[in-house]
């Protein structure tokens, strides 16, 4: 798994997943915000990480029962056990909240191991409990408890679709009160520092916008004057 550049890590702490759908969607990349899920963790900071995936299948009854989890080996207990310190855990439940892609244990443990976060376009078992631990965590709603085998856990840390976005190991993932995004790992950086830029523009805007001006000209900067009055107020605020 490629490793994630401290200083882009750093920079993409601090921008939203819409500007960074935009930035992307200039590069063609449409489909890159997973979709149908919600933050369920009450932290307001955003996620960042590799992403380190598990993906499940319909589950076929014969060869998925209750005792599979006696398993030492079995893909779900080990994929907790394998996420790398610092990974987002991302689950491929098929978009379907009745299977439980987790549970209140098991969330923990990624939490103890120092993973920055859990994402499912599938459900949570214990879904309350988890919004407390202080790991950041998405999902699309809280599973039914008993569904524990409707899905069967597969693979390990192999390409998967969740909430339509493709995710391969080693992409970086972002999460906000929005929700997630998917960037490529090998575009990270450049989107990072696009990202940076882009963010200390809109802030501008923001500030031009609250003090009665015009959004015409501005955003986008048709009007000459608007990229010369940013540049001063970038001086002023040294950034």
């Amino acid at each position: 798994m490629r490793e994630l550049n401290p200083d882009t890590k750093k920079r993409l702490m601090h921008i939203s997943t819409a500007t960074l759908a935009t930035l992307l969607f200039k590069r063609g990349l449409r489909n890159q915000f997973i979709q149908g899920i919600v933050r369920l963790s009450k932290s307001s900071g955003n996620m960042v990480g590799p992403a380190f995936t598990l993906r499940y299948m319909p589950a076929r009854e014969d060869r998925n029962g209750i005792e599979v989890f006696r398993d030492r080996n079995h893909p779900q207990r080990q994929a907790v056990e394998q996420c790398p310190l610092g990974s987002v855990m991302v689950i491929d439940s098929r978009k379907d909240a009745r299977a439980a892609s987790a549970g209140g244990i098991l969330v923990s443990r990624l939490l103890e191991r120092g993973v920055a976060g859990v994402v499912t376009d599938g459900g949570f078992r214990d879904s309350d409990e988890i919004s407390h631990l202080g790991i950041a965590s998405y999902h699309q709603r809280p599973s039914a408890p008993t569904n524990l085998t409707l899905h069967e856990a597969i693979d390990i840390n192999v390409p998967i679709g969740c909430g339509d976005a493709p995710v391969f190991p080693g992409d970086v993932l972002v999460g906000d009160a929005d929700g997630v995004i998917v960037i490529p790992a090998e575009i990270a950086d450049e989107v990072a520092v696009q990202g940076t830029e882009m963010t200390i523009f809109e802030d501008y805007v923001m500030a031009a916008v609250k003090k009665g001006q015009s959004i015409l000209g501005l955003y986008p900067p048709t009007d000459p004057q608007t990229l010369v009055d940013f540049e001063r107020w970038r001086k002023e605020n040294s950034l």
